[in-house]
């Protein structure tokens, strides 16, 4: 057995750990791998070129990243800070159970791409928390505005991870089902994803006490930036 081919996950390792362009470095231990493998320049290419067109939804993923650039050209990031803004009792807390509860509602029922990091919580729920917290408290600090949009990243997270495993065609249960086939117990799909319900109740009910601190965490970090903020001034 050889162990050269592995060469390609150290690069991955050490590629993210300098914080390089990830499609360069995944691209680029895959060709290492590919020609420590003893393939040639060619059959990589063609292995690379065959897994692409395999993966078709690569494509479309690919094309939701210049019309979401585009779209914060222009405003969307502004258009949706103002518009939160304008909501007496919005606050980021509130704003993310809301979207919480949301994802997981639409995860259950299959619709996993209405969400998601690029298309959904960086243009338009990250600026949204954002707006409602600058709106209710001030100016927020640069650490807790950094915590905030990680939060945000989190209840997508959250959301759709206990959510989809309510679905009765997702992948991990019907990896269940499969399995417990083989160990001769016979189980539907839908009495597996029905065992996810308690879970997800537990979920969002956990990470919702977390977001309903969230407000108060935001409003003792700005009082203590504007209480420190005098004592600067005199030094």
């Amino acid at each position: 057995m050889q162990y050269w081919p592995l060469v390609g996950v150290a690069l991955v390792v050490i590629g993210f750990a300098l914080r390089m362009n990830p499609a360069m470095v995944v691209v680029g231990a895959g060709v290492v791998t590919g020609l420590v493998a003893g393939k040639s320049p060619v059959e990589v290419l063609t292995l690379l070129g065959e897994s692409f067109t395999k993966q078709r939804y690569l494509a479309i993923f690919l094309l939701t990243l210049p019309v979401i650039g585009l779209l914060e050209r222009h405003g969307l990031k502004e258009r949706a800070q103002a518009w939160i803004a304008r909501l007496q009792a919005a606050t980021a807390g509130r704003l993310l159970i809301v979207y919480l509860a949301a994802r997981q509602l639409t995860a259950m029922c299959g619709l996993n791409s209405l969400g998601g990091h690029p298309q959904t919580v960086r243009p338009l729920l990250a600026p949204m928390a954002e707006g409602a917290a600058d709106a209710r408290h001030g100016e927020l600090p640069e650490a807790s505005r950094e915590r905030l949009k990680a939060m945000c990243a989190a209840t997508d997270n959250v959301g759709l991870f206990f959510g989809e495993d309510i679905f009765i065609a997702f992948g991990a249960v019907l990896l269940m089902q499969g399995f417990y086939a083989e160990n001769g117990i016979a189980l539907e799909p839908l009495q597996i994803a029905l065992w996810g319900i308690p879970t997800a109740i537990c979920a969002f009910a956990i990470h919702a006490t977390r977001l309903s601190r969230l407000d108060a965490r935001l409003a003792r970090e700005v009082a203590a930036l504007h209480a420190r903020a005098p004592a600067e001034r005199d030094a």
